[in-house]
């Protein structure tokens, strides 16, 4: 019957991935149908991480977060939880070998954004994006290659770089928020309370760097299994970040920039056209 609730525990992490953010459920739903689980399962771990952090202010962030990593090696060790993401999680981990220096790397992102308010240098805005975004980045890249390690070297750094380029992408998207409710200040030497257009030029010239790098060097070298997923979620963000480009900088500061619904499927149809025509 552990099966049953394997299963069960899998649906958990869809569950979680299509309620908090239908734009990334939408990308997994173009991979494989073979190594969607697995990237749901992922996310799932995530998003749970990034929740404790980031909206849970009514409870002891410590110590859930805490129990969330000491439940975690338990369900390890033991190979299962009664928690469904972290049963699922684990699952994911053992099957593609996902080394635990990456896990540890995540966590400790995530432990800083419950104390540390700002990010002083290039070394510390680095080491925190790795945590948070890189790794994340090489652990679906694990399931992507399916144990190949040669092909895992050779995309490893773009599958970072596009990491990144999506989390400074939600940076720069989450500005208001991470500036006015959570007091986090990511990019380093830049004042958020007087961000001027040179600034956001910096940032969005950086993002654009990671993302011609990734597309480049790694989302065209993907295995079919992942390359469409990859692709449509690349499609998505560079969208996005187009979109903060444009918007003045007081509106950056005002409200969430989002993609409209029917933009995301036109998007997804241009993409899907390029694909199957080999243009990807």
């Amino acid at each position: 019957m552990k099966e049953l609730f394997d299963t069960v525990s899998n649906d958990c992490s869809k569950l979680v991935t299509k309620k908090y953010s239908t734009s990334f459920s939408l990308a997994v739903n173009m991979l494989s149908p073979k190594i969607r689980t697995d990237i749901y399962n992922i996310y799932g771990f995530v998003r749970f991480a990034d929740e404790i952090v980031d909206t849970f202010h009514d409870y002891n962030k410590e110590e859930l977060m805490a129990h969330f990593e000491r439940d975690y090696y338990l369900a390890k060790e033991q190979g299962i939880s009664l928690n469904p993401i972290l049963n699922s999680f684990q699952q994911t981990v053992k099957r593609y070998h996902i080394p635990d220096h990456m896990v540890q790397a995540f966590l400790s992102s995530m432990k800083a954004d419950l104390h540390k308010t700002a990010y002083q240098t290039k070394e510390e805005y680095d080491a925190y994006i790795y945590g948070s975004a890189d790794v994340v980045g090489l652990m679906c890249l694990k399931v992507f290659v399916n144990g190949d390690e040669t092909q895992f070297n050779e995309l490893k750094d773009a599958a970072m770089r596009l990491g990144s380029a999506f989390q400074k992408v939600n940076f720069l998207r989450d500005l208001k928020d991470d500036f006015e409710i959570l007091n986090r200040s990511y990019f380093p030497n830049i004042d958020l309370g007087k961000l001027d257009q040179a600034s956001k030029q910096q940032i969005i010239s950086e993002i654009e760097a990671d993302f011609d790098y990734a597309f480049k060097n790694g989302i065209l070298k993907l295995p079919v299994e992942a390359k469409f997923g990859v692709y449509m979620a690349y499609r998505y963000y560079r969208r996005l970040l187009k979109k903060l480009n444009n918007v003045p900088l007081e509106k950056i500061m005002d409200t969430r920039i989002r993609i409209s619904d029917p933009m995301k499927i036109n998007l997804l149809a241009r993409s899907y056209v390029k694909y199957k025509l080999n243009m990807i």
